[in-house]
Order: structure tokens, then sequence, then C-alpha cells
């Protein structure tokens, strides 16, 4: 505390109004000795850093561990986001902030000798809540195999630091992967970083990583989040190199428009970073650590919705400047990237790095800096940063590069002994033309497709005459046998060619079960059984998705689907789907031998398309030949928008037949 008596662990957490009522009467017996002036003894000046402790830089992906280090002091934490200063730098000014004050007043008595600073340079933000409890706490102790909740069990620690760890962990109940942030109860920012896992919770937007659960247990406080695991964080995809246009231009307009979405629901980040922002497999962007983060890190709040805004619109524009160039737009080597030298501290990216896209250097430099170069007006809220992405042309993706084409050798003419065609043969007499005039090799390639092309369409023009030909001798010579020996006339009683087709006959299907392997797990899984009820007037609803499905951004994956169960193999030849609310677009699957002892673990890829993709209402599929199996998967490849803007699957009724 500031008159430096010790902190009070109270880890019961008794009632807020007795917290507050004690806390009024130790404010009254100290006589405001607790805002005590920056010269006094008793409470360190506020531009003095603390000693920053050995902790680390603990930005947790969602699919990929972080390796263990310190964590560094709140200036370098937080230099990213605030100003574009060394940490040198700004301990210099701070030291030098401090030194004036203490020349102006009256020299402070001399401290206690045993007395210690707090180790955590964060301020408390809220003494009301927090000045019971100590400035910093250590990260409790777990191992591997612990379980916390009597239902998260502890894999593999992905970073620890003084204040808290960061876990993969498996829930139990569910039996999916998850991420799990561990704290003291007893801690300063425990309350905080309740608070903001709970409002991050009631985000519901897909484009977020999830929080699942947060919870207060005895001394300890975990966060429970969604585990990604095939994504990769920007960090990592910048470790090669810078992006291209397109996808920095897909990476901003997704990151921008998922946070000005969570900005006009009253939530901000507060601590973008390149390891918060995840690509998956699909190539859809999603952002980990919405308040949480900041909570964590003991960031103090924004004052402001202008400077919240501020704050993430800058870190959207450092996310661009790094994926342009290359570079940490601050002097601090960061996320294994360099840092910029002073001299270009406001510079655009295409004046740090050549054949930068003009459009997106320009739209970095104005959501970074307040003052851009060329006197151009800066983007202050994520909101006008939608916009302005908005206003620019659509940065299209390059179209794959074609395939060399080998020419066939040339035979050398002059060798032979005599030459068949006389116009082949070259006339040495006659000069060579000038190299201007000479064909270039996409001329002559152009000519040689050409002529493959027209050899091609002959060659298929004679099959075509040779099989019609074929074909009308062959009738000529039925018809004259016909009429050489005239048949006799079928009876009634004969067999026709429609009765000896295969009549459908209707399979009991044993049960049914939500397929969801590129998503976080099963969806509808109390409606499942609407599909396979008999009843058409009841379905199957899958979760809701702001984009289409499809195999490119911004779809945030390819499908999603119903696994049918016959209960044993059986022989399948059609299966019939009737959707409910709209058209809707399905493929019919069936698992391989290596996916068909356990197809709900299996990748889509592990599947066999017996029956092509079709939309409608009610859509037939007819096998081109019976298969044996026991499992049918019905994939969604298209789902029905609802009237609240929301895509949805709905399927009423599956009849297989065999």
């Amino acid at each position: 505390m500031a008159d430096g008596t010790k902190a009070v662990v109270d880890t019961s957490a008794a009632d807020a109004a007795a917290d507050e009522a004690a806390l009024a009467a130790a404010i009254d017996e100290l006589g405001g000795r607790r805002t005590a002036p920056a010269g006094s003894a008793d409470a360190p000046a506020p531009d003095t850093p603390a000693d920053p402790p050995a902790a680390a830089d603990e930005d947790t992906p969602g699919d990929a561990p972080a390796e263990p280090g310190p964590e560094g002091p709140v200036s370098e934490e937080t230099s990213e986001i605030t100003a574009p200063l060394s940490v040198q730098e700004i301990a210099a000014e701070l030291a030098a902030g401090s030194a004036g004050k203490k020349a102006g007043r009256k020299p402070a008595p001399e401290a206690a000798p045993d007395r210690r600073r707090p180790t955590d340079p964060q301020p408390t933000v809220d003494p009301r809540d927090t000045a019971t409890l100590p400035r910093t706490l250590p990260a409790p102790m777990r191992h591997s195999g612990d379980k916390v909740g009597n239902r998260y069990r502890l894999e593999e620690c992905i970073s620890q630091t003084e204040t808290f760890s960061s876990w993969r962990a498996v829930d139990e109940k569910l039996r999916r992967a998850v991420g799990v942030h561990l704290m003291a109860s007893g801690h300063q920012r425990a309350r905080k970083v309740l608070a903001a896992a709970k409002s991050a919770a009631l985000l519901g937007d897909p484009r977020f990583v999830q929080v699942l659960d947060a919870v207060q247990e005895n001394e300890l406080v975990f966060v429970v989040r969604e585990w990604l695991p095939h994504a990769s964080d920007l960090a990592k995809l910048l470790a090669d190199g810078p992006m291209e246009p397109h996808e920095a231009y897909q990476m901003v307009r997704q990151v921008a428009d998922a946070v000005a979405a969570a900005h006009r629901r009253g939530q901000a980040h507060l601590r973008l970073t390149p390891r918060c922002v995840l690509r998956t497999d699909s190539g859809q962007y999603r952002i980990n650590g919405i308040a949480v983060d900041a909570a964590l890190r003991g960031l103090p709040p924004e004052d402001s919705t202008e400077d919240a805004q501020r704050t993430d619109t800058r870190a959207i524009g450092a996310l661009l400047f790094a994926a342009l160039t290359h570079r940490w737009p601050y002097p601090e080597d960061r996320y294994d990237l360099k840092g910029l030298p002073k001299g270009l501290q406001n510079a655009a990216p295409d004046q740090v790095r050549a054949g930068v896209h003009k459009g997106l250097s320009e739209l970095a430099a104005r959501a970074l800096s307040d003052h851009p170069p060329h006197h151009a007006e800066p983007i202050t809220t994520p909101e006008e940063l939608v916009r302005a992405i908005a206003a620019m042309p659509r940065i299209r993706q390059p179209e794959p590069a074609l395939p060399v084409f080998q020419a066939p050798p040339r035979h050398n003419t002059h060798a032979l002994p005599t030459a068949p065609n006389p116009t082949r043969v070259a006339d040495t007499t006659v000069a060579p033309l000038p190299p201007s005039s000479r064909p270039t090799a996409a001329r002559r390639t152009k000519r040689r497709l050409r002529r493959v092309v027209k050899a091609t369409a002959w060659t298929v023009a004679l099959g075509a005459i040779g099989v019609a030909s074929w074909q009308f001798v062959g009738s000529l010579r039925n018809n004259g046998q016909a009429a050489a020996t005239p048949q006799t006339s079928v009876s009634s009683t004969a067999p026709s060619a429609h009765s000896t087709a295969h009549t459908p006959v209707p399979l009991t299907i044993k049960g049914a079960e939500s397929y969801n392997p590129l998503g976080d797990g099963p969806e509808g899984t109390d409606s499942v059984k609407n599909a396979i009820d008999g009843d058409p007037n009841t379905a199957w609803t899958t979760g809701w998705y702001v984009d289409q499905l499809g195999p490119k951004p911004p779809a945030l994956k390819s499908g999603t689907g119903l696994m049918i169960d016959l209960g044993s193999p059986q022989s399948v030849s059609s299966v019939n789907v009737l959707f409910q609310g709209g058209e809707q677009a399905a493929e019919v699957r069936v698992p391989t031998g290596a996916a068909a002892g356990s197809p709900m673990s299996a990748r889509p890829e592990g599947f066999t398309v017996v029956g092509k993709n079709r939309s409608g209402t009610n859509v037939d599929y007819t096998l081109d030949s019976p298969v044996t199996t026991r499992y049918l998967l019905i994939w969604l490849t298209s789902l029905n928008k609802d009237p609240d803007g929301k895509y949805r699957g709905h399927v009423a009724e599956v009849k297989v037949s065999g």
C-alpha cells in the first residue's frame, strides 16, 4: 500500500459492501495519506519505473507453443500499441522527469532499509476493489495431468510468467482441446480478468476465438477458450518474409471488420499483436484474446471510447505495416521482426521496402500514424478503417503461373542427303531477319498450340464420322435380317426391361450424429434426431455462420455434415435428402477403408464422394452403382440464409434405399 503497510490477502471472497466500508474506514484513519504527494517516501514516484520482474511476453497462439521466457517491463510489453519509443528512451524520459520533480521539493525522509518496492510495475487502477490485494502474486503451480474445475485436464504449458500461466488442456466433458489461463485469485488483476473474460464471452462473434468459461475456484482463477489446432498466427506467417498484396488485403479487411463489430458492441481488444491474429486452414482470420489479454497483463483500460478505438486502429495499422514490409514499425525488435531506425518512424511502408502496394501502404500509414506522410488524413477508428478499405479497388488473387511449354527438338535439314520438300531447306543466301522482325517465343508457342488444337479437332471429327458410319451399317444389317426372318409377337407375360430393373428397398437408419471436423465441435446435437424421425416438419439445424460455406474466404470453412449410421454394412443405391427453409446444397460421401472403423474422427478427405454436389429443397442422389457401407455422410456445402441474415443448414429428413 502507499503508506508502506503490507497488504493482506483476502481469499475468502468477502462481501463487496463490507470490503468497501472497511476500505473507507481505513482511508479515514490514514487521513488521506494513501494519496501522498509524489515526493513522499511512502509512495514510489509515478515517473520512476519499478524494477521489472523477469517474466515473459506470453503471446499464446492457438496452434503452436510459445517458448517460455522472461516477461519484460510494461513499456516493452505495450510499446507496439502505445508509443513509438524504445525502452531505453522511455526509461530516460521517466528518470529525467523524476529528477526534475525532486529538484523542486524538500528531501524526503529516508525510507526503512527493509522496505521493498512492489515488483508489479502496473499501477492500481481501481483501489476500491483491489486495495486489499497484493500487487503481485506468483502464478499457481500446476503440472501436466492436473485437473481444474473437475473438468479441464492440463496437457502442456504454453507459457509461464510471474503472474499467470497458459496451458493447452482437454475438456473431458466434451472431449475437445481447449486453452486455459491460470491466475491466483488473490492477485490484483484477478477480478478484472474475470470481468473481461465474461464480457468477451458475451460477444458471440465467430471471428473471435471464443471464451468458453471463466471461473474463480478457491485460490485459483481460470479462463477457458477454444483451441484452434490447425491455425497459424501472423508472427509465424511472416517468418519467411512479407505477404503478397492479396493476402495482406484479406488479413487487414477481415481483422478490421471484426474489430469494428466488437467496438459497436462496446468491446475493445487493447493488445492486438501478430500473435493474436490466427489464420485457419480455410483462410479465415480469427482474433484471440479480446479484452482478456490486456487484463492478464495488467494494461489499464482506456479512459474513453475514442482512446480505445485509436489504440486498436493503430494496432491494425502496425499489423498491416509488418505484413507489407517484414519490419516492426517501432524501434524494438518484436515477434521475430526487426524494428525501424529512428529516422523512419513516420515513414510509409513503400518508403521502407520497394514494391509495396501503393494503396495498402497509404492505408497502413494513415492507421498507424497521427501525422501520415503527404499530409494524408489519419484514420482513428476501426469503423473509418473499414470504410477506407471498402473504398479501395479490390486486390484480386494472382493467377497461377502456366507451365512452361517445352518445344519439340528441331530436325537439322542440312544433315539430310536429300530434302523431300525443297521449301523447308534453309537458303543461306538470304540474309537473316532483323531481331525486331523475328517471331518471339510467345508467338511460336501460340502457333504450336493452334496446330495441336487443329490436329485434335480433326482427330475427334474423323473418329465421330467413323463411329457414325459403323452404327449406320449395323442398323442396315439389323433391318435386313428383320425383313428376312420376321419375329413372332412377344407375349404379354414376357418379362419387360422395367420388370428386370432394380426396385429400391427402404433401409432402416439406426442413428445420426453431427460431423463437424472443421469446426469447434458437434452442431445441433439436440435436434439431430429430427433428421431421421420420419416427420418432415421437424429438422436438424446447424450452428449459424456470418458467411456462406465455401473453399475460399470469407467462408469460415468448406462444409459441415450429418453422419448416418445404418447399424451394419448395407447395399445402398440411392439417398433422398429433404431440406427445410429453402434451397441448400450437399453431397453424399462414404468412408474409405482407412476411415470406415472410426468415421467420426476422420477428416473430410477420408471419404469418397458417391453422390455429386446438388442443390434444392428435395434432392435425390442415385448412385451409379450400389455401394456397401454402414455409414453415409451428408456433407453440406451451401446453407440457407435465415431471416436474421445468418446462414444455417436445416435437414428435415434423410431416406436411404438399397
